[in-house]
């Protein structure tokens, strides 16, 4: 069998415009494993009230951060992918989940190059219902569809893998070494706390007390939470961080339904009025720069931290197209192509 790599992040609308805006938000927010409630009640909110407001303000937020060549998560997932398809003789193929770089383009891509096997990696180090499911899901929708003589495997989370740890850790190590900061946020994507409980493969462990997390069970392959406080931890011993000097944020909260807390921007205000003046803020639920972490982070974090008091507010890069960044994926894939895909990043 011929094997084939499809690289698969978020995506983005095809430009600042409103109307494109909207397309994008129309398919993402529309999906059942983001928004997860009966579809009469998520069209109503999405489709009669979002949606007439917001991509207007999301426009003018992308306008912030778009760059000559595009969308940045966009551009910057393409030169990762570049980057990977230099140094490995597998295809490599670069899709979207929402917006016009669909998956089934990324699929057909392959297929036409004579794959039958392939191997899909969700730019995301910790599972969540939001990301690496719906991708997973709609994947094996389009397989079952277009695609039924592919064979399919996903690359699993990878927030806890040693290769993972050590370019996150450096990336993080090579802004902050000369840096006279007083503390270190890791902030993720935030989740409704009943995502972590659907998730649940227990159906009882995780009940969000502050003990499950840490507490060994089965849960853990599938827990957003307990991986992202995984990651944290990982990183903070990687770097001799000591305790007090960092902490865990979550970040993008949508309506009113309880989210992973605490959220990152009230952290941040709380830091600039507790009379922190020196932050450092690195997002490691992301693997590109992307609208969430250039505009929400760096903009309007900021804003808020020097509102509240805060001097210094350094926003720590994703991995983005590094070298080595990609060099730890070409080798998952090496390893795949040779043997199988948990051995490849066991």
């Amino acid at each position: 069998m011929k094997k084939g790599v499809l690289l698969v992040n978020l995506g983005s609308p095809d430009s600042t415009n409103p109307k494109d805006v909207k397309k994008y938000l129309d398919e993402f927010l529309m999906d059942p494993r983001v928004i997860d409630v009966p579809f009469w009640f998520r069209s109503f909110l999405v489709r009669g009230i979002i949606l007439n407001t917001r991509p207007k303000k999301s426009g003018e937020a992308y306008q912030k951060i778009w760059w000559d060549e595009g969308s940045p998560l966009i551009v910057l997932s393409e030169r990762l992918q570049k980057k990977i398809q230099e140094k490995t003789t597998v295809p490599v193929a670069l899709a979207m989940r929402y917006g016009s770089m669909t998956l089934k383009k990324g699929l057909q891509e392959l297929v036409d190059q004579g794959v039958d096997e392939i191997l899909t990696i969700p730019l995301y180090p910790q599972f969540a219902m939001a990301t690496t499911e719906t991708i997973d899901v709609k994947v094996e929708e389009l397989k079952n569809e277009f695609f039924p003589q592919l064979q399919i495997t996903s690359l699993p989370a990878f927030y806890n893998k040693p290769e993972y740890i050590e370019v996150l850790s450096k990336s993080i190590s090579e802004k902050i070494e000369n840096l006279d900061y007083e503390h270190l946020l890791f902030s993720y994507h935030g989740v409704p706390e009943r995502h972590i409980r659907k998730s649940d493969i227990t159906k009882s462990h995780c009940k969000i007390d502050g003990s499950c997390c840490i507490t060994d069970s089965p849960a853990h392959e599938f827990c957003y939470r307990h991986q992202c406080l995984k990651t944290t931890d990982l990183v903070a011993k990687k770097l001799n961080l000591q305790p007090g000097t960092y902490s865990t944020s979550f970040q993008s909260r949508l309506g009113f339904d309880p989210w992973l807390k605490p959220p990152t921007d009230r952290t941040v205000e709380r830091m600039g009025l507790e009379g922190i003046k020196k932050i450092a803020i690195v997002t490691p639920a992301f693997v590109s720069d992307c609208l969430e972490t250039l505009e929400e982070i760096a903009m309007e974090g900021q804003e808020i931290f020097h509102e509240a008091g805060g001097k210094e507010f350094t926003v720590i890069p994703c991995l983005n197209d590094r070298d080595d960044w990609a060099e730890v994926v070409t080798g998952w894939i090496d390893r795949w192509r040779i043997v199988d895909v948990k051995t490849a990043i066991a």
